[in-house]
């Protein structure tokens, strides 16, 4: 690849494009999909040059003349409902997780015709490492084997850039050399969590043997804050007394004792809040439990009583509740304001809830993407002593 020209991806799986906000002015986006309409939306909203290379459709629908000359990166988010420890945990059989496959049968094409991808980025939650005992994960790595990649996967949490607990884990894949500094001899954390080494150590030996750990820097600690990205008092609705005394009906002995401390404190403490389904006793019994870290918890898109979120607010006796805003959503999501979200609350919540977190992409386009695609590795002694101290 010359250097006067900048990198290419395609990006399946698309969403609102928060995978291409992240790559960012380093890279130009060939080729984009996504089926569903209220993202495709908002892909157009924000992206202007759409017209020109986004596709709204079903990615089975797909055919290899469709996708223009060769990317150096294929970026899919497959949908992860059917990997989720909250979704059905079908697998890689799943009706919507099946989706990966029509992604594949465009690689296997790609490839056949001597212009696959350089690199593949697969993101998805955690679950994928144990999905049916693992036998999901294997069968994904073994497809890349077979075409040819050499493969690693990366277990990234957003709380190191956003004030937000979401967990994902990226396979990175590559036909391209391996600069011996992006490469460990041997996994290293925090990337490389114990659920990333149980599932590559149960790889079979012909499938491992083209696993690589990719040797990544500590990110830089992030300055943002749960309370830098809430909204002003003034500019959102808090629930009446009726329903805020109903959500928090629902504490149980812990949270109760939690809320009570936050209380004795006499300062403004901001917590947030999910409902929850608990076994106690024998039986199923719903619970608004809260979390007083500084994070969000994981967005998910509105589908259920449990998926959604909400904003707890302690100042002394005053307590007050509302639900989290598209806008916070955004934020959490790394999404600057810039960006567009569609006017529905619930529309807004489904962009973030099923996207990627921006500032995730663009540190991984940084320290990995971009060296594999202009052959420009950085020095990472200074980031390996860095990592070695927080450790």
């Amino acid at each position: 690849m010359s250097r006067n020209l900048r990198p290419k991806f395609y990006e399946f799986f698309a969403g609102g494009g928060m995978a291409r906000l992240g790559l960012g002015e380093a890279w130009d986006c060939a080729f984009a999909n996504d089926f569903d309409p209220v993202k495709a939306r908002a892909y157009r909203a924000n992206f202007p040059d759409a017209a020109a290379h986004f596709r709204e459709g079903d990615v089975w629908a797909l055919e290899t003349s469709d996708l223009p000359g060769q990317a150096d990166l294929a970026w899919a988010s497959s949908p992860c409902q059917d990997f989720s420890l909250a979704g059905a945990r079908a697998g890689l059989a799943g009706g919507r997780s099946s989706a990966f496959f029509g992604f594949w049968k465009l690689v296997q094409g790609l490839n056949a015709e001597g212009r696959a991808p350089k690199t593949i980025v697969i993101e998805n939650v955690v679950g994928l490492l144990t999905s049916h005992g693992g036998a999901d994960f294997q069968a994904l790595c073994q497809a890349l084997a077979d075409e040819g990649y050499h493969f690693g996967a990366l277990e990234i949490d957003a709380n190191r850039f956003v004030p937000q607990s979401r967990p994902r884990v990226f396979v990175v894949a590559t036909k391209e050399n391996l600069p011996p500094q992006l490469v460990h001899v041997e996994p290293r954390l925090p990337f490389h969590s114990q659920r990333v080494v149980a599932a590559a150590n149960a790889l079979p030996p012909e499938t491992r043997e083209r696993w690589v750990w990719w040797g990544l820097p500590f990110p830089p600690a992030s300055n943002r804050t749960l309370e830098s990205v809430c909204m002003a008092d003034d500019q959102v609705e808090w629930f009446d007394e009726k329903r805020q005394d109903a959500l928090l009906a629902l504490l149980g002995k812990r949270h109760q004792e939690l809320l009570a401390r936050a209380k004795g404190r006499g300062i403004r403490t901001i917590a947030t809040a999910f409902r929850r389904m608990r076994v106690e006793n024998g039986k199923k019994i719903q619970r608004t439990e809260l979390r007083f870290d500084g994070f969000a918890g994981c967005l998910r898109t509105p589908s259920g009583g449990s998926s959604k979120q909400f904003i707890v607010v302690i100042e002394g006796d005053d307590v007050r509740v509302r639900s989290l805003h598209p806008n916070e959503a955004g934020a959490l999501m790394g999404l600057t304001e810039g960006y567009s979200l569609p006017p529905s609350a619930n529309a807004a919540l489904k962009i973030c809830g099923d996207g990627v977190v921006v500032d995730v992409v663009k540190w991984l386009s940084e320290v990995l993407l971009s060296p594999l695609a202009t052959h420009e590795v950085r020095d990472l002694n200074e980031p390996e002593r860095t990592r070695s101290r927080a450790n």
